[in-house]
């Protein structure tokens, strides 16, 4: 049970999480950017290196969506080694290997050696946005766990905003220079900071509370309270394997991320065939629905949080964008149009995101959390897989996008009718004094 916020100990909670704010999100933020950046920007790499190694869409959409296959095999090993490794040599060492082996897209000259990098990149990034989630549970209390997700998934569609107009302008800065195309030029210089980030890590970051110098002992047992780790129930790893409701959250999860990945991932394309053919108009039309997704995260998560409610948080965001997918066909060919469908609905997609990753922290407690989240973010990439390829085969197949984009229509639907029509996975929570909390956090 979490500590009362009461007059008495609200300044010296405030003080914590705002200590705690500061030393832990920015950095967790600023990784993830460079994590979605490093997934995404090969959507803007399409349009010039399409050309260059004869990719088909289909053929795109696959090298896009063989990242998630390389990401599912190697997610559960990485998350369940991670309470014994540490978060910073995990972190570390996923930093430094995906930063490599982006930086490496550079040498990519035909069609299987695109699949082949981009299933390596996969695999060196295996666990960790899961791991993040976990690294979070350990510092942060039900009440505020939405909202720090929020905070540090965010930079998902930060990536998004700072992506397009950057990727567009290396491309077309760097054209030529050096003997490379500008989409070589892109893979390298987004590619290498992340190198720098997992040394950086490694130095910084502590494990668990237990371990931060930078607490007091008063600090670390308020905390200590607030987690309330001498109650939490501890479950095995065999035991989440039988839970259904983990099960029924990896096929929401599933629905979601097929809808997400798509949408990343064809975007720049999507766009273009709106008839924005400008590289740099392209990237800031393509940041639009980013902006628009980054509000609408931390003000769902904070709502949630807010009154203790998860289920339909989730799951009416994830109808409404439904719906404005399935409706995309009746703007096609209307640029402006298009923009405010594509916008609102990627917004929808990333609040059902934020919110459901709220909830595998109150249904798992102990080591397990770790096993239990990679196992749900395991099953649910496989979504992104089957997201990528499922418009580059309605193109190849149609020449037309707009089949594939009514069926990510369809899958984001199931989100919201499986989250809807399940009781709720967590216990509601009664609303806190939500002054005291909004100043923590």
């Amino acid at each position: 049970m979490s500590t009362i916020v009461t007059p008495a100990n609200s300044a010296a909670i405030s003080n914590l999480y705002r200590k705690l704010n500061w030393r832990l999100l920015p950095l967790l933020f600023v990784c993830y950017v460079f994590a979605y950046l490093d997934r995404i920007n090969v959507g803007f790499a399409k349009l010039q290196m399409q050309n260059d190694l004869g990719l088909s869409d289909a053929a795109y959409g696959v090298g896009a969506g063989v990242f998630f296959l390389g990401y599912v095999l190697f997610e559960l090993p990485s998350n369940l080694m991670l309470p014994r490794v540490g978060a910073r040599k995990t972190f570390s060492r996923i930093l430094v290997l995906w930063g490599i082996t982006s930086a490496c897209m550079l040498f990519v000259r035909n069609v299987p050696m695109f699949y082949a990098m981009r299933f390596l990149l996969g695999v060196f990034e295996a666990g960790f946005a899961p791991g993040m989630i976990y690294y979070l549970s350990c510092w942060y209390g039900p009440k505020r766990m939405a909202r720090a997700i929020a905070i540090v998934f965010i930079a998902g569609p930060v990536g998004g905003i700072i992506g397009g107009p950057l990727s567009a302008w290396l491309i077309t800065t760097f054209e030529g220079m050096g003997g490379l195309a500008g989409w070589q030029w892109m893979f390298l210089i987004e590619g290498l900071p992340c190198v720098l980030l997992g040394v950086f890590t490694f130095f910084y970051l502590a494990n668990r509370p237990a371990e931060a110098r930078w607490l007091s002992v008063e600090e670390k047992q308020l905390l200590e309270r607030e987690l309330g780790t001498s109650a939490l129930r501890s479950h095995s790893f065999r035991s989440v394997l039988r839970d259904p409701k983990i099960y029924i959250l990896a096929s929401a999860y599933f629905c979601i991320i097929f809808s997400i990945y798509a949408m990343s991932f064809w975007l720049p394309a999507i766009l273009k065939a709106q008839g924005v053919n400008d590289m740099m108009k392209l990237g800031w039309c393509a940041a639009i629905p980013y902006v628009a997704a980054a509000a609408g995260m931390y003000w769902i998560g904070r709502r949630s949080d807010r009154f203790g409610e998860r289920r339909y948080h989730c799951a009416v965001p994830a109808g409404i964008g439904a719906i404005l997918m399935l409706l995309y066909p009746l703007a096609d060919g209307h640029l402006l149009l298009s923009m405010v469908v594509l916008t609102l609905a990627i917004a929808m997609m990333f609040m059902a995101y934020t919110v459901l990753w709220a909830m595998p922290s109150e249904l798992i407690k102990g080591e397990a959390a770790a096993g239990g989240i990679a196992l749900i973010n395991t099953i649910g990439l496989c979504g992104g897989f089957w997201g990528a390829a499922v418009i580059g085969w309605a193109k190849t197949s149609t020449a037309s996008m707009n089949p594939g984009i009514v069926a990510v229509g369809c899958v984001f639907l199931c989100a919201a009718l499986v989250i809807i029509a399940n009781t709720p996975l967590t216990r509601s929570r009664p609303v806190v004094d939500t002054t005291q909390v909004d100043q923590a956090l």
